[in-house]
């Protein structure tokens, strides 16, 4: 079984639920597409002291940022048992996603679609630290987010 915990922990914005039945139905596209049918993973919306605080503790740099993942393991472990495996968590920065929206000249929803699915890859191994990495990071990124459905921008 797939499970997708949302925990708001902002208040600035009003997470409707539609928007978080959306997020919940692209990480199961996104982790089932990866062989992940019984995953938890964690899916946590931040305000920007609360992800400074997290980027300072566990990068060591004292600034806010968009998204951080935090795996729970290593790509390709799994756990034994029947238990679903503990995948990882995605901390989100919604004032963040909210200025990159308007600085993208795209919707909000969009952003906080993007910076799940960017999450979470980073989550399942993928990284962009060179120009071959980005570049497939980016291509599954869209392909994702052009999947949710016709409406996303």
């Amino acid at each position: 079984m797939l499970t997708v915990i949302i925990n708001n922990r902002q208040r600035r914005v009003k997470i409707e639920k539609e928007l978080e039945e959306a997020l919940t139905r692209l990480a199961e596209r996104v982790l089932g597409a990866h062989g992940k049918d019984r995953t938890e993973v964690g899916l946590t919306l931040v305000g920007e002291e609360k992800i400074q605080q997290l980027n300072r503790d566990y990068r060591g740099i004292d600034a806010p940022t968009d998204v951080l993942s935090f795996p729970m393991q290593e790509p390709g472990e799994t756990q034994a048992g029947g238990e679903p495996d503990l995948l990882g968590d995605v901390v989100i920065c919604v004032p963040r996603a909210l200025v990159q929206a308007r600085e993208f000249g795209h919707s909000f929803r969009r952003e906080l679609l993007y910076l799940t699915v960017h999450g979470l890859l980073h989550l399942l191994g993928y990284d962009h630290e060179n120009e071959t990495e980005k570049r497939k990071m980016r291509e599954k990124e869209e392909a994702f987010l052009s999947g949710v459905n016709g409406n996303e921008e």
